[in-house]
């Protein structure tokens, strides 16, 4: 009955994708490439469920 004051789940992890996205490209200017690696793997895995909750 009052499932639109549902928060959608897939928002607020679009939202850590593109903060992580956003902090992975700074690293990746100041040069520390191994942390920004890391960076990108962490971004992989939040896609993977982003795609995963959009697939339900």
């Amino acid at each position: 009955m009052l499932g639109w004051l549902k928060k959608d789940p897939v928002k607020k992890l679009e939202k850590q994708y593109a903060a992580l996205m956003e902090e992975a490209m700074h690293i990746q200017r100041s040069g520390d490439l191994k942390e920004y690696a890391r960076k990108i793997a962490e971004s992989e895995e939040l896609l993977e469920k982003i795609k995963s909750l959009k697939g339900k």
